[in-house]
């Protein structure tokens, strides 16, 4: 793929990531879950771009999540708003927002390069890898960073969170995952078909 080309598609995967951030396309309302497709133009990225755009594309996602987390209020992924119990923000919200989503579409690419050979599912293996990275990663740093806040704000003791986290990834987080891996192999194989 030419550098053009690279940053033509680089430039269209970030409108995406706007357009599915500040638009209720991002998501997919299944009550009860809410599942998101925001991070698909992240893997798709990695996938067809490779691990550095990936990452930047993620990087992007990350800052969008920062920026949407500060008018929304939300401490988990903005140090501008204030922990509950407290007065200030904490810095480490910085990477809950940034570090998954860097690295969705770095995971996404190596996994893609390790399925090559696999055709198609390649890609339906890179999105469930891509979506879970965030997924798993998101969950495990707000337990470890805001246990305690975190308790507060979804109404459960402290003791029994870790429960409700791993109920969160195995039903939003693997619906998202499935969503992903489906949507990316269709993505790809459209872009592939358009580009040829």
């Amino acid at each position: 793929m030419t550098q053009t080309r690279k940053t033509t598609t680089l430039a269209i995967l970030v409108a995406l990531l706007f357009l599915l951030a500040f638009t209720p396309l991002g998501f997919i309302p299944i009550p009860p879950l809410n599942p998101t497709i925001m991070h698909i133009p992240v893997i798709v990225g990695g996938i067809l771009l490779g691990p550095v755009y990936g990452g930047v594309l993620g990087g992007i996602f990350g800052l969008i999540s920062l920026f949407r987390a500060t008018l929304q209020g939300n401490f988990i992924f903005s140090p501008l708003v204030a922990v509950p119990g407290t007065a200030n923000g904490d810095w480490r919200a910085i990477i809950i927002a940034l570090l998954p989503r860097i690295l969705i579409g770095i995971v996404a690419y190596y996994v893609f390069q390790l399925f090559k050979k696999r055709g198609r599912l390649a890609c339906v293996i890179a999105g469930v890898a891509g979506s879970l990275t965030n997924t798993i990663l998101v969950m495990n740093l707000i337990f470890f960073i805001f246990k305690e806040p975190y308790a507060v704000m979804v109404g459960k003791n402290v003791n029994v969170l870790y429960n409700a986290i791993l109920a969160i990834i195995l039903t939003n987080g693997v619906f998202e995952a499935v969503c992903a891996g489906v949507i990316t192999v269709l993505v790809v194989n459209v872009y592939q078909k358009v580009s040829k």
